[in-house]
């Protein structure tokens, strides 16, 4: 078992190794035992991050002119659809290399790659591989590449070999990920940029974020719909009426989201989101983990100072456990409308504020913010000024197929 440990949270966790690291491992295996001969019952792969990985080499098959194996994916103890899957790699002759004058003299070993069964495909513009291609992503396919290499140079082989990367049950995995949101069909990714799985990773769940939005605004017309969760999703499509498809979830990253948006050159972002949530964003919390900052009900009860709550209302805010119940009192006391008007707008404020933030120059451009805030018992709670009318040109950008 790979041996490596974070602390995180005053916890001792495990890590992991990616599918890229896997499939790596698995070709650079099958490609010692298709040049030099002989079986292998592990294999060595030097990571991007420096760790060396000693994994197993399991089901192994050779045939005419070809070896395949598999490396078993340890995601560690992090939570991964992928973690037990054997990450396999076929390795081929494929021919003689050529040089660039078109003869074979002296051109070197070449390795080309691909993906078969259990890895997706990309099937819409804005990722990392071009659409109709494996989705194997950069990395990894140096590594592969590296790996592959290493083993030609050992065995002095001069010609080309091909790599086909392929996962067994990878279909249906593939369908419990984020793969359908992003366009990449028939099986799972082959990912990785260090090698290792750090477990719980926060940078691995805010890079995916950008990821989906690149897609989002390739398939769109720079305008975004974003949703921190399920109760997001289902208040804009039961009480919007739009299309979810086309939302995007962000999870509790609401800053980092504004800067992706801002990167990626969008020209307009509407939040939709739970009071519970959102009630933060008017305190300029843009993280709205509760391990970062809670903060709703003294916010609740700074906006319902604001629409003129008397001191035994604002007690009685303050004491309160959830913001739905925060709500009703407000509601009672005939204060929630003007209290929902200050705080949504001043989460508005500080959306904006977090956009701007990310330019230097007029001539860049600006990133137009709104939100909405709602909850499941009270419906829309409030939005800021143009949210209506981003909602309409969002809903008119169209979405290409």
């Amino acid at each position: 078992m790979f041996e490596e440990y974070v602390v995180k949270q005053n916890q001792r966790l495990r890590c992991g190794y990616t599918t890229g690291s896997s499939a790596a491992a698995a070709a650079k295996a099958a490609a010692n035992m298709l040049l030099g001969g002989g079986e292998l019952s592990c294999t060595e792969l030097m990571t991007p991050k420096g760790i060396l990985l000693r994994p197993d080499v399991e089901e192994v098959v050779r045939g005419e002119g070809f070896v395949s194996c598999g490396v078993r994916k340890d995601g560690g103890d992090d939570p991964d659809a992928t973690h037990g899957l054997l990450i396999c790699a076929r390795v081929e002759y494929a021919g003689e290399t050529k040089a660039s004058d078109g003869s074979s003299e002296d051109a070197g070993p070449q390795v080309v790659i691909d993906g078969g069964e259990g890895v997706g495909r990309v099937t819409l513009p804005g990722l990392e591989q071009p659409v109709g291609a494996a989705a194997i992503n950069r990395v990894p396919r140096q590594m592969i590449t590296e790996a592959v290499m290493d083993c030609c140079r050992a065995h002095d082989f001069q010609g080309k070999l091909k790599v086909t990367v392929f996962v067994p049950g990878g279909e249906k995995v593939g369908k419990r990920t984020f793969n359908p949101r992003i366009g990449i069909v028939g099986g799972i990714s082959i990912l990785g940029t260090t090698g290792i799985v750090e477990p719980m990773s926060e940078s691995a769940l805010v890079q995916s974020i950008k990821v989906e939005m690149k897609v989002q605004l390739e398939r769109g017309n720079g305008y975004l719909v974003v949703i921190p969760g399920n109760y997001g999703a289902a208040f804009a499509g039961n009480g919007l009426g739009i299309d979810t498809e086309r939302t995007m979830k962000c999870s509790n990253y609401i800053g980092e989201t504004v800067d992706f948006a801002a990167e990626l050159g969008a020209k307009g972002i509407l939040f939709i989101g739970h009071i519970g949530k959102f009630v933060k964003l008017s305190g300029g919390i843009m993280n709205t983990h509760s391990r970062n900052a809670d903060s709703r009900m003294e916010l609740l009860a700074a906006a319902a100072i604001g629409a003129g709550a008397p001191l035994p209302v604002l007690s009685e805010v303050l004491l309160g456990t959830t913001t739905d119940e925060g709500l009703r009192i407000l509601k009672d006391a005939g204060y929630l409308e003007d209290a929902m008007g200050i705080l949504t707008e001043r989460a508005g404020f500080y959306l904006q504020a977090r956009a701007d933030s990310n330019f230097r120059t007029e001539a860049e451009g600006k990133l137009r913010t709104e939100v909405m805030i709602f909850s499941n018992v009270y419906g829309l709670l409030g939005q800021t000024e143009g949210a209506a009318e981003l909602l309409a040109t969002f809903v008119k950008s169209g979405y290409k197929i």
